[in-house]
């Protein structure tokens, strides 16, 4: 007999989502699992410098007081919830979690996993923590936990354990697991598969879209589901926006996990009905032969203090004030100096506001002190000492620390996997049968490239979505247009070379290209544009999350009959 659907819904994007979305999702519509996603890359960082402070740290707190309020609600309607809001410490919230219960009154079984931390075998790192798979989540359902709680795994495990818990996969149904995955993927960021941060957000229907509802998969035996949300919610779903969260944070054709690297080339979207896209298609392989591993350590200390330049002679007056601290600072110049002029000025402006431009100076020292009180100093002393109408947005602190993110990869057998069940049972979960190693597909045959005729300089905007976001100091920008023979212009158009014209940051540094034809789409991969990763805050927009928007800003000779 064929298994019915699991409806598995998703109550949280990141650590400071929107709090009432678990009591949303519960009282809402049917659900099978609640997942939330509370973990980033400087989540991590953040829940490692609160460990520093308290050993009995690091998990999520916010979960905990959403569960409050709803774990009889998910305890009388059946849901089961499995999250991630364990952090570096996934046995503390658990122990968090049993203790909650028991004051309610609620009898719930909650287990964890573990495993994931690494940070002694990395000496230095504040914290380094493999990403696991979703087989620990499966054991756990599966020996009847009611809320499993974990720690770094990867976004899409919340789904993908799920799923093999309540249809009974075998770790080497690759096909299945990368529907799941990619389900998984759609649903981890919230509200953005359901209209937020949306490129054609002005094409939204009429309704209640000021607060999108959170969404929900239909998942079935085959890996093939449909993307929904609940009835009467806010947003909407339809294939762009399903597009859109699918590009995200994405490299290449092979979208490689611990338990399976689904092929992204292969998914189909079909739209089938009002809030309702089908995902199915998609084809999995073995997972790489190793895991990878976020490790954040202390980079050092950051200041930064901006100057407000007004009217006249702009360029002028950044030179002057550059000069100036250049001087100051030279006893003992911070490691790294970075100076941006923002001319968000406009001539014969009728605000103050709208006539100045800022310049920022960014530094950053192993040392606290080469950016602390240097700088401060530096910047004060020339109040009364420097260009017309001188004044800072705020007067720059003491320097504060910043983190670094990097990749390493580890064997599979270099981790110890365990489900930490409700009754204190600890089943380790074994390693992938088989491997291998990622490699990228063959780039695939582009459509014919569409008839000369007249063209128009305009926004590729008008024409073309984008998302974008970061992996570490890499960013990637998925574009994709909807129509035929919009993707026949697009496929030749934006070429590396073109987006490095388009984006003069990309000029110097490693671009490429991944093309999506079933999507309509072109992934870009940047590397190294955003530095050491969002924590070392190397870049005005350090997660990247506006790149995609800057790119649909710029201009390019679209074909008229496309506009």
């Amino acid at each position: 007999m064929t298994a019915r659907p699991l409806r598995i819904g998703n109550a949280s994007g990141f650590y400071g989502d929107r709090f009432d979305a678990l009591r949303e999702m519960l009282t809402g519509g049917e659900l099978d699992v609640l997942t939330g996603d509370y973990l980033a890359e400087l989540t991590m960082l953040i829940l490692a410098r609160d460990r520093l402070k308290d050993p009995s740290a690091g998990y999520a707190r916010t979960f905990l007081r959403q569960l409050e309020d709803c774990l009889g609600l998910a305890h009388e309607r059946g849901v089961r919830i499995v999250t991630n809001a364990g952090g570096l410490n996934p046995a503390g919230l658990a122990d968090a979690v049993r203790g909650l219960a028991g004051r309610l009154g609620v009898p719930v079984r909650v287990a964890h996993v573990e495993g994931d931390d690494l940070t002694a075998a990395h000496p230095g790192a504040l914290a380094a923590h493999a990403y696991l798979g979703g087989f620990g989540i499966a054991t756990c359902l599966r020996e009847g936990a009611d809320i499993v709680v974990t720690g770094r795994v990867t976004d899409a495990a919340l789904v993908t354990g799920s799923a093999a818990a309540h249809f009974g996969w075998a770790p080497t149904e690759y096909d299945r697991l990368a529907g799941a995955v990619v389900a998984g993927h759609v649903l981890e960021c919230g509200t953005q598969a359901t209209g937020g941060n949306y490129a054609f957000f002005g094409e939204r229907p009429p309704g209640d879209s000021l607060r999108p509802g959170f969404p929900l998969a239909e998942l079935h035996e085959d890996g093939s589901g449909v993307i929904t949300k609940h009835p009467g919610t806010g947003g909407f779903v339809d294939v762009g926006t399903v597009t859109a969260q699918l590009l995200y944070e994405t490299g290449g054709a092979r979208y490689a996990g611990p338990d399976v690297t689904a092929r992204l080339d292969t998914v189909r979207l079909t739209q089938d009905g009002p809030d309702r896209v089908r995902v199915e298609g998609t084809e999995g392989e073995a997972p790489p032969p190793t895991l990878k591993v976020g490790r954040n350590r202390l980079g050092g200390f950051r200041n930064e203090v901006v100057f407000v330049l007004t009217g006249l002679d702009i360029e002028a007056k950044a030179d002057l004030v550059r000069e100036q601290m250049t001087g100051a600072l030279a006893k003992a110049p911070p490691a790294e100096v970075r100076w941006e002029l923002v001319r968000t000025d406009r001539p014969d402006a009728d605000t103050e506001e709208t006539a100045s431009a800022l310049l920022r100076l960014v530094v950053r020292d192993p040392g606290q002190e080469a950016v602390g009180r240097a700088l401060s100093g530096a910047a004060v002393e020339l109040a009364l000492a420097s260009y017309p109408g001188f004044h800072v947005v705020a007067p720059p602190g003491k320097g504060a620390p910043y983190g670094v993110f990097e990749d390493v990869y580890v064997p599979h057998s270099g981790v110890h996997h365990v489900a930490v069940l409700h009754d204190g049972r600890r089943i380790t979960v074994d390693p992938p049968y088989d491997t291998a190693v990622l490699a990228d597909v063959p780039e695939p045959e582009l459509p014919e490239p569409p008839a000369p005729g007249p063209t128009r300089r305009a926004p590729l905007g008008l024409l073309a979505g984008a998302r974008s976001g970061d992996k570490g100091g890499n960013a990637n920008v998925g574009v994709w247009v909807r129509g035929d023979d919009a993707w026949r212009w697009l496929a030749h158009e934006l070429t590396v070379e073109r987006f490095r014209e388009l984006i003069p940051e990309a000029v110097r540094l490693p671009v490429t290209r991944h093309v999506l034809p079933r999507l309509r789409a072109l992934n870009f991969v940047v590397e190294g544009i955003l530095g050491e990763g969002v924590a070392a805050r190397a870049r005005f927009d350090p997660q990247a999350k506006a790149l995609g928007e800057w790119l649909r800003s710029r201009h390019l000779d679209i074909p008229e009959a496309l506009l």
